[in-house]
């Protein structure tokens, strides 16, 4: 029985890791395809994308949306959690409801209902209105992550602040959001994760400055190349690197 519980569980290991191992083998392929039999192990087309320009203005693109919307995102998402959660409002409900919709409304329609928009009051697709679009699908998240980590032990804390003279500013800044700092921390991170894989609207968004996953995709009209596989590995080193460097620092339990 336990040999069948270790079997199922390499399996399921299997399932989630081989294509990422299969990725990252095959950016080291010396020749043009990313294909058996394996041709290596080569530097070159890592080389190639760290010279490519339009690789890299991409990759910058994709970071400075990433880290912008998420932060508007995040600061929305907050202010709307702390009212919706300490002020009982008529239509709390319904309020909380319409801010958490756009998590279930499809990326392509949400696109789509940006670009007519855009069209109406003269806006051209561009970085800035990528980022609007990655506001509108990450602030639904961040509000439901803060929203569902303010309890009461957090407002009674900001109840004893009040009593002791702070004012409202003082109350946020130094009770509240320092008791939401992994709340804070996870949906900013989840929402930079969601805009930096984001496509459907990136790419209805924008025209000439694109974001990485519109300029992958225009690579891989004209074909497989390793050249791909070595982007993607990139992004998904460092993806990891940040992940264990959070979990090592801002994550980590403190010992008892």
């Amino acid at each position: 029985m336990r040999a069948l519980s270790y079997a199922y569980l390499a399996a399921i290991f299997a399932f989630i890791f081989l294509p990422v191992v299969v990725l990252v083998l095959f950016s080291f392929q010396a020749g043009r395809l990313p294909v058996p039999p394996f041709d290596g192990p080569s530097l070159k087309w890592y080389a190639e994308v760290l010279s490519d320009r339009d690789l890299m203005a991409a990759l910058r693109n994709s970071l400075f949306v990433a880290l912008i919307s998420s932060t508007i995102a995040l600061t929305l998402g907050f202010l709307a959690a702390q009212g919706l959660a300490r002020v009982h409002l008529p239509g709390s409900v319904i309020m909380r409801g319409l801010l958490i919709a756009p998590m279930t409304v499809s990326y392509l329609i949400i696109a789509l209902g940006l670009l007519s928009m855009f069209n109406v009051i003269g806006v051209r697709p561009s970085l800035w209105a990528t980022g609007v679009g990655h506001v509108v699908i990450n602030l639904p998240l961040c509000f439901a992550i803060l929203f569902a980590a303010m309890g009461d032990h957090q407002k009674n804390a900001e109840r004893a602040a009040r009593d002791l003279g702070a004012s409202e500013w003082q109350v946020t800044t130094l009770v509240t959001a320092p008791m939401l700092k992994p709340a804070l921390l996870a949906a900013f991170f989840l929402s930079v994760t969601f805009s930096w894989d984001e496509f459907i609207i990136a790419f209805l968004l924008t025209r000439f400055d694109v974001t990485l996953p519109v300029e992958i995709w225009s690579m891989l009209r004209s074909g497989l190349s390793p050249e791909t596989n070595a982007i993607g590995s990139l992004v998904f080193l460092v993806s990891i690197a940040i992940l264990i460097i959070l979990e090592l620092t801002v994550f980590r339990k403190p010992k008892p």
